[in-house]
């Protein structure tokens, strides 16, 4: 299946090599072009029957993980977190690390070493440190480099009738959807920007866009559900089996009203389920791609993910599907000449 090779792969940012990969391969024969640009995004690109309008599809390759910074004399790797993690969940979980996916264990000084304070709060990076058997410090060197990437070692698995749990939904669960857009055919020009570095400040969105200068732009994404029992209502974000969640305003843009009233009104015309995402102080590769040139009207379609940013995230696959229906119904509707590129005065 398409949604586990992609969550069971390592991409780290700046080290998504293994997804591009995957990507390629399940495009290389359905695309007109496909690239790689400087800074590693893979940029599939359809050229239809007409010139305009040009749509940029973005999802992102990489994902939140660790990167060796010092090796201990007793051959223990120190590290610092990539993108945001929360430090709580990171004691005892298997990671891989490098490309040679070296298995090891995240570690620290046992609880009931720890002193009363210690235990009243998360353990800090400093504490922690991975364990991958090694004798000592001359044995790990031969092994691993500094600057090495580390990812959670979590495989995909089918929790009930419509959940899956798994790592890096966020994004792979928006590069999956990408990838079976792209295999269907609309007659004005497409750009699947397959794009990294998002988790560390959306930076293969930024020159991607300014790459193509797209008319308008959706990205395609996971995000958070905060849909449990000690969370009020209000506070939820978005719920499992709600459908895919429309962003009206989040940390790094304010969506472009006439596009997220399109994208609407296309969900309501073909009875999709659809939910409005909360704000939260997070952004996407929308926040870099709304401001390029002189702005690209841009809106964020978000798959919900419980636990997202962790070795284990939780998605509904109907809510999934619904992301996928709902994009192929807006370029359907974008045939039709459904977008205007409407200019405020």
């Amino acid at each position: 299946m398409l949604l586990k090779r992609l969550s069971e792969a390592i991409g780290v940012s700046s080290k998504e090599d293994e997804v591009r990969d995957i990507i390629r391969k399940e495009l290389v024969n359905y695309v007109d072009e496909l690239r790689t640009d400087a800074l590693g995004n893979l940029i599939a690109y359809k050229k239809g029957k007409k010139s305009s309008p040009r749509l940029m599809i973005a999802a992102h390759m990489d994902e939140i993980g660790l990167m060796i910074t010092d090796i201990t004399d007793d051959g223990l790797l120190s590290f610092k977190p990539v993108g945001g993690i929360d430090k709580r969940v990171l004691v005892s979980k298997r990671v891989l690390v490098g490309d040679d996916k070296i298995p090891g264990v995240i570690g620290a000084k046992a609880i009931h070493l720890q002193k009363p304070n210690e235990r009243k709060k998360p353990l800090d990076y400093k504490q922690l440190y991975i364990d991958i058997g090694s004798k000592d410090k001359k044995e790990s060197e031969s092994l691993i480099e500094l600057g090495t990437m580390a990812s959670f070692d979590s495989k995909y698995e089918q929790l009930g009738k419509d959940t899956v749990k798994g790592k890096a939904f966020d994004d792979r669960v928006g590069c999956a959807a990408l990838i079976e857009l792209m295999k269907k055919d609309y007659d004005f020009p497409i750009y699947g920007v397959f794009t990294v570095q998002e988790e560390v400040g959306a930076r293969g969105a930024t020159v991607a866009a300014y790459d193509i200068e797209p008319d308008l732009a959706l990205v395609l994404e996971g995000t958070t559900a905060a849909d449990i029992p000690d969370i009020k209502e209000e506070g939820h974000v978005t719920r499992l089996g709600s459908g895919p969640a429309l962003t009206f305003r989040d940390g790094a843009m304010i969506t472009y009203k006439p596009l997220l009233d399109m994208i609407i009104e296309v969900a309501e015309d073909n009875q999709i389920k659809y939910q409005l995402r909360k704000f939260t102080k997070a952004g996407t590769d929308g926040g870099k791609i709304h401001l390029t040139q002189e702005g690209i009207p841009t809106a964020v379609i978000s798959v919900p993910c419980r636990y997202i940013h962790s070795p284990a995230a939780i998605m509904n696959l109907k809510d999934y599907q619904a992301m996928i229906d709902l994009t192929d119904k807006f370029c359907q509707d974008i045939e039709k000449g459904g977008f205007a590129n409407e200019r405020v005065d």
